[in-house]
């Protein structure tokens, strides 16, 4: 099952849309001020290539990306009739696409860049608030590997969470990802609490591409029938992980 590509220009979005060029230039600006990364999602939502903005050139109404780490990628990524770009920034989603990719240079580097959106979803779901886990100190979660894919448990990191569910990093790709796909007791060894057991809900996968030549998968889950105390316990989390986040960003942490 292919993930959900960004839902720009759907699901009567309008409120939620941008159309002032000053707002989305500044939009993008701190994107690149504050090194976000973004994903490029081509390919249906088959692929994704994590890059970052380089420059916003407003007298050529371009944005400049990193290129993807092979030639290869950056061909596929120039070839789609459309590609989707999604990002966050301070608890928000921004998220627009282009149909006109093409190679540039930056500080005599190969690049890729696009002409700057005409429109962008900029969008903020307080409902399930997911929150990116913390690099230094991962945060695991054990999971029993299907017979099919050799069996036995895989440790594998989060990369968010939320109290709707986490995705986590599969990079032997040892999971069955197909949408739908359940693993009951599971466990998540949440900091503070220890191993909690949640049965998780594959929602999509996401082959990635990453900066540093090596690939990865994203698998995206949602919590079935978690019990209220576990998503306090969580909540309580994703609330730390914020303030510990905000705190050393003000100089205070």
């Amino acid at each position: 099952m292919k993930p959900t590509l960004p839902t720009l220009g759907t699901e009567n979005q309008s409120p939620y849309q941008v159309d002032s060029r000053k707002e989305i230039i500044m939009l993008m600006r701190n994107l690149q001020e504050n090194k976000q990364l973004v994903n490029m999602i081509i390919n249906e939502g088959s692929e994704v290539i994590v890059t970052a903005i380089l420059k916003i050139d407003d007298d050529s109404n371009s944005i400049i990306f990193d290129c993807a780490s092979t030639e290869s990628a950056n061909q596929r990524v120039i070839e789609a009739p459309r590609v989707y770009f999604e990002a966050s920034l301070n608890r928000i989603s921004i998220q627009f696409s282009s149909s006109s990719m093409s190679r540039s240079t930056f500080m005599g580097t190969p690049a890729l860049s696009c002409t700057i959106p005409a429109s962008l979803i900029r969008l903020q779901r307080r409902e399930f608030y997911r929150i990116d886990t913390p690099i230094t100190h991962p945060i695991y979660c054990v999971v029993n590997v299907p017979e099919e894919n050799g069996g036995g448990v895989a440790k594998l990191p989060l990369v968010d969470i939320s109290c709707g569910g986490v995705a986590m990093l599969d990079e032997k790709k040892l999971l069955n990802a197909d949408f739908g796909t359940l693993y009951e007791n599971s466990k998540i060894d949440l900091p503070g609490v220890g191993l909690i057991s949640v049965t998780l809900q594959v929602r999509n996968s996401q082959n990635l591409l990453l900066m540093n030549h090596k690939s990865s998968r994203r698998v995206g889950f949602q919590f079935i029938d978690i019990p209220k105390s576990i998503l306090s316990q969580i909540q309580k989390l994703i609330t730390k992980i914020e303030r510990e986040r905000n705190s050393k960003q003000s100089g205070l942490g």
